[in-house]
């Protein structure tokens, strides 16, 4: 029984090491195959362009790509036209139709006026490249209706450290007015991929992956600086004409409803292991 993982950078990886530690064979397809772990096996190819092959006993499918850059294009490349290749893949080499689940985004929820989010909740993105990611969903469940959509928030982890940056370096801002932001540890965001996968029921097409806690990124920024023994930025004034974002509110309650138990279930708990492994000591 192999596991794919179509697009093994960080997530990608992480979850691949994750299943293999549950003793599954482990297929990586990205560009530079030889940067994988050894308990993953490579395969390099550009699945913007290319077909994959895929082992016949594939079992479970986890698409995880990330764009090259941040244009139309650029999201076009790595997500609508990898589902393609990935799903003409698995119509060509799969003996038994395996268990899909694509990496969203909360992106394709256009709201920002810092209501809450479920998956009930119509997909209307704003911004041009989250219209791609919603394109990526569309066409997966057009050639595999049996597919699983993750969106996750924002990630952070190891090795994505920006805000923690910003804060250390004294460039971070907050707003007078409520930001909120959902979170997820990418830590966490591979365990629920894992989850979701393995569980004993058929998942539901839609999940959101977000901590417990939506939070406005003020706290977040406040919490950092506290963490590094620094001051807080500033408060910004914001212009009366400025068109603000207050951002969304994420609800989790689907993946929890399916026994997914956090090792991160909110920032305080992420962020203060982010540092740890940076060696810094936090409050």
């Amino acid at each position: 029984m192999t596991v794919v993982i179509a697009g093994c950078g960080d997530l990608g990886t992480e979850t691949g090491l994750r299943f293999a530690s549950l003793g599954h064979q482990v297929m990586g397809l990205r560009r530079s195959s030889e940067k994988l772990p050894p308990e993953i096996k490579g395969q390099a190819i550009d699945l913007s362009a290319e077909v994959p092959t895929l082992p016949t006993d594939t079992t479970i499918v986890v698409i995880a790509m990330s764009p090259d850059d941040r244009s139309v294009d650029g999201y076009r490349a790595a997500y609508v036209e990898s589902v393609r290749s990935v799903a003409a893949a698995i119509r060509n080499d799969c003996a038994a139709p395996p268990r899909v689940v694509y990496v969203s985004s909360t992106a394709v929820y256009g709201i920002d006026d810092g209501s809450w989010v479920d998956e009930t909740t119509s997909p209307e993105p704003t911004s041009p490249t989250a219209v791609v990611l919603q394109e990526a969903e569309q066409t997966l469940l057009q050639l595999i209706p049996e597919a699983t959509i993750l969106r996750l928030g924002g990630l952070y982890g190891p090795g994505r450290t920006r805000e923690i940056d910003r804060v250390r370096q004294g460039v971070a801002t907050i707003s007078s007015e409520p930001e909120f932001t959902s979170r997820i540890h990418r830590d966490d965001a591979a365990a629920a991929i894992v989850h979701l996968m393995t569980m004993q029921k058929w998942p539901e097409t839609v999940y959101i992956g977000v901590d417990d806690l939506p939070v406005d990124r003020r706290e977040v920024v406040e919490f950092l600086a506290r963490s590094l023994d620094l001051p807080a930025p500033e408060v910004a004034n914001d212009s009366p004409r400025a068109q603000v974002s207050r951002g969304k509110r994420c609800d989790n309650n689907r993946l929890r409803e399916i026994g997914f138990v956090f090792s991160y279930p909110t920032y305080r708990e992420g962020y203060a292991a982010v540092l740890d492994g940076c060696g810094v000591r936090h409050a």
